[in-house]
């Protein structure tokens, strides 16, 4: 459905050339301190139009809080946002009435609902995340005022070009990464080399009318340990259903991820030590920070793998509705490739991922605490 979460609820709503986009949370804590600029900022960062290698439409995506909020402040009840939408062309989707797009969603929409959008993608268009954005601004802002967590993003591949490192390099960019070094390119790539290389690689497909796929690798850290809801709502089952219901995206691996799977046991598992503290953490982390479908407190890091954006301005050879062969010339204005703008989407979506599991691990807590202390034997923890 249109809904994500359980104890923090983000309902979106619109389609790509209706007359507003935006979204409804339900859970938002009372008492946090909010401004539209706080979400703004990561609105701006997904809007199209914002460099050359994205669609020229020009959207400047700006939102609205309508209710939720007084003086500043969060009130506990549902805030909705709003987006207007305002550099529409529908005439320039008139041949998706007799064409549905390859690898689009106009046929399956159409098998589904027995009607589909008559212009843009309608649901599919990636205009629907800008609800996903707005509530992910307003989850990470929560986040990083109470718990210091970080979540950053960044484009790692596109088409054939990937950037290099991995091991202890990888790692050491996880621990300091910030967006700001991210945005210095125009592909969002932290590896000005191979940014370039990126850059040069998705201005040639546009040239060419054609479209390329790519990786966004996204980090979080500081996230509390103990977040997850085994054995269904493990953390990391939550964030690829998160970021597989981005658009476009066709795979999601978390930690050592695939090339785990070349390693022996002995190499992959993740020793523990005292942290200092009173609490353990661990010398590696091949587990990406989640062990048994729960957080362990260590740095969270996956990978979400885009495809290569489906509407293109080529003629392609296909069918129409009747089944007749032919020839779709589809026009309009499209990504080349969509990481560079897919980097604040990831964001969000972890965001929203964590805040929702950090309420229900909350509710649980202060549950607990209600209780009598139990007894040490029944924790399953003996001393050496």
């Amino acid at each position: 459905m249109s809904t994500f979460g359980s104890a923090f609820r983000v309902t979106t709503y619109g389609e790509s050339h209706c007359k507003s986009v935006g979204c409804i949370i339900d859970g938002v804590p009372p008492g946090l301190a909010l401004s539209e600029q706080d979400i703004q900022v990561q609105l701006t960062r997904r809007r199209p139009g914002q460099s050359k290698l994205t669609t020229p439409r020009n959207e400047q995506d700006s939102v609205a809080i309508q209710s939720g909020c007084e003086f500043g402040y969060t009130l506990g009840t549902p805030i909705c946002l709003t987006v207007q939408n305002q550099d529409q062309r529908p005439h320039d989707y008139s041949e998706t009435d007799f064409f549905p797009r390859p690898s689009h969603a106009d046929w399956t929409y159409l098998q589904k609902y027995g009607v589909k959008a008559s212009s843009g993608g309608g649901r599919s268009s990636a205009r629907e995340t800008i609800g996903r954005v707005a509530a992910g601004a307003v989850a990470e802002k929560y986040l990083a005022e109470v718990h210091g967590v970080e979540i950053v993003a960044f484009v790692s591949g596109v088409g054939p070009i990937e950037m290099a490192g991995d091991g202890a390099e990888l790692h050491a960019l996880l621990a300091e990464i910030t967006r700001a070094e991210v945005d210095k390119t125009l592909v969002r790539c932290p590896d000005a080399a191979a940014g370039a290389r990126m850059q040069d690689e998705i201005m040639a497909c546009s040239q060419e009318k054609n479209s390329t796929g790519g990786t966004v690798t996204c980090v979080m850290r500081n996230v509390p340990a103990g977040l997850g809801e085994p054995c269904f709502d493990k953390l990391e089952a939550k964030l690829a259903h998160a970021m597989l219901s981005i658009p476009a995206t066709k795979g999601f691996e978390i930690g050592s991820g695939f090339r785990g799977t070349q390693l022996r046991g002995s190499e992959h598992n993740d020793p523990f030590v005292a942290d200092g503290r009173g609490g353990l953490r661990t010398t590696s982390n091949h587990s990406g920070g989640i062990q048994g479908g729960i957080s362990n407190g260590e740095t969270i890091y996956f990978r979400v793998a885009f495809k290569p954006p489906a509407t293109i301005s080529q003629d392609q050879q296909t069918a129409t509705y009747a089944g007749e062969d032919g020839t779709l010339a589809a026009r309009g204005r499209h990504d080349p490739c969509v990481v560079p703008r897919a980097v604040p989407i990831v964001e969000a979506m972890a965001a929203l991922t964590v805040m929702d599991a950090l309420l229900v691990q909350n509710g649980r807590a202060a549950t607990r605490a209600r209780l009598a202390p139990v007894p040490a034997e029944l924790k399953g923890i003996k001393p050496v």
